[in-house]
């Protein structure tokens, strides 16, 4: 199937921020800053929210109800993971396999016949990030 150019340029240009809801927003919070080395640009304590970010993308994290029910990824509509650009995947997994919050669902395997690699973890909360190395650093 061939693929033709739209008559007008896409009206969407990236991704601005990605907004998680989290049951503890202090361990939600270290998470993104000690173990992905994210910088804190915002807080809003009334919310409550943190604003973290990498420098291109912000992810917003809101603290959610005390008895909010755990996302269930065959059973809910909605974000089913969150997927992150990584230079180096083997450096952030043993990061990672020493963290107490953080549960590695598989470690880093290929990602098809690309070169590129990936592996998936749930963080403080249950919510599951995927973070993905390209082939050739992409």
């Amino acid at each position: 199937m061939a693929h033709t150019a739209p008559p007008n340029p896409p009206a969407t240009r990236g991704v601005h921020h990605v907004g998680l809801s989290v049951p503890d927003l202090a361990a939600a919070r270290a998470f993104f800053v000690d173990a992905l080395d994210y910088t804190v640009v915002g807080e809003k304590p009334d919310y409550p929210a943190v604003f973290v970010s990498d420098g291109a993308v912000m992810v917003t994290l809101w603290q959610c109800a005390a008895d909010a029910a755990p996302f269930d990824r065959r059973r809910q509509v909605g974000l089913h993971h969150l997927a992150l650009r990584v230079a180096d995947l083997e450096v952030l997994a043993e990061r990672l396999a020493g963290r107490p919050d953080t549960i590695v669902e598989f470690a880093p395997e290929p990602l098809g016949d690309s070169g590129t690699r990936h592996m998936m973890c749930a963080i403080p909360g249950g919510i599951r990030v995927e973070f993905i190395a390209p082939a050739g650093g992409a």
